[in-house]
């Protein structure tokens, strides 16, 4: 049933779970009574469900649909452009060098960073750090991959880069004070609940704006399927192709990192779940099929965080326990 229909099944299932997502959390607040707040057409609400609503819990079911799309379709383009199962933006250490920036600014700086041109504070300062140190991370792969030309070598340094990324974040948490470190690990954990209504719209912009990009990419993203040689006699330049998905990827993981924090196993498990709902590697079908995966899977993730029984717990200890039996079962199937 699903693999003859999947997007009429990942639509569904889709708007199902964003609309629990608004009606479900600490306060319980009825559908007919979102529905109202939405349309404006509900005076006999409560105040407070106008701003539980608007402000809380609508921004934070939009923003894991986004998030989890950009993650998934991250994890995809880095997998088939390298050619590994287990690739994706964990694994290439963007997300690492997002969290660097970002031990910088709350360890170090005290959550603040001015010059004599800007100041910023607060979340707006941890939000420019995990976008310039993802941002970093990528340009610096990208420098590596016009020396390095064998893309498994380009993943091992990748993976380098993460690590060195990780000792400087222990370092930094070591000599930082005690609320430095509650702070940065609370953040760690993972939240769609940062983004603010007023925040949504750039967020939804560039989040919109790069996922379309990726759509641009369905043939490069076949022929490379086939090989590096095959793409190049179809008049592909599989190097210049990496370069530019190199760059997407770099770009939609540290927006989603800045806002979210660092999402796990969302970007490196949620392609492999597509595959298997389709059957197919064809990117035409498989590359909307993992967005609707992923923003599927990060909105069943942020609802169970928010269930009154459990109260509100971080995205990251959920997301491991569907992403890992994923990945176990991929690598017992292949070898």
């Amino acid at each position: 049933m699903i693999q003859r229909h999947p997007y009429i099944f990942l639509i569904t299932a889709l708007v199902v779970l964003f609309a629990t997502s608004l009606c479900v959390g600490p306060v319980s607040i009825p559908l007919d009574a979102v529905v109202g707040i939405l349309t404006d057409s509900s005076a006999q609400v409560k105040d407070s469900w106008h701003f539980i609503i608007l402000d809380n819990r609508l921004p934070q079911a939009v923003t894991a649909v986004l998030a989890g799309g950009s993650l998934a379709v991250s994890g995809l383009l880095l997998q088939t452009a390298f050619r590994n199962p287990l690739a994706g933006p964990s694994i290439f250490g963007i997300s690492s060098g997002a969290s660097l920036g970002v031990a910088l600014v709350m360890l170090i700086l005290g959550g603040t960073v001015s010059s004599s041109l800007f100041s910023l504070t607060g979340f707006t300062a941890i939000m420019a750090a995990a976008f310039t140190g993802s941002m970093v991370v990528t340009i610096t792969i990208l420098a590596f991959s016009k020396i390095v030309r064998n893309h498994v070598m380009l993943l091992i340094i990748g993976i380098m880069i993460g690590y060195l990324s990780s000792s400087a974040v222990t370092l930094l948490s070591f000599f930082a004070t005690e609320e430095g470190v509650k702070g940065y690990t609370l953040w760690g954990m993972g939240d769609f609940g940062n983004v603010s209504s007023s925040l949504l719209p750039l967020f939804v912009i560039v989040s919109i704006v790069s996922l379309a990009s990726t759509l641009l990419f369905v043939k490069p993203l076949n022929a490379l399927l086939l090989g590096d040689q095959y793409a190049e006699n179809l008049g592909i330049n599989t190097q210049h192709v990496r370069h530019w998905l190199l760059l997407i990827t770099g770009l939609l993981t540290a927006v989603t990192t800045a806002f979210c924090g660092p999402i796990a196993f969302i970007g490196l498990a949620v392609p492999h779940i597509a595959r298997l709902i389709l059957r197919t590697d064809n990117h035409r079908q498989l590359l909307p099929t993992t967005i609707l995966t992923g923003s599927v899977i990060a909105l069943l993730c942020n609802v169970v965080c928010t269930l009154p029984s459990f109260g509100t717990i971080p995205i990251n200890a959920v997301t491991p326990i569907i992403g890992a039996p994923v990945i176990i079962y991929v690598i017992l199937k292949r070898y």
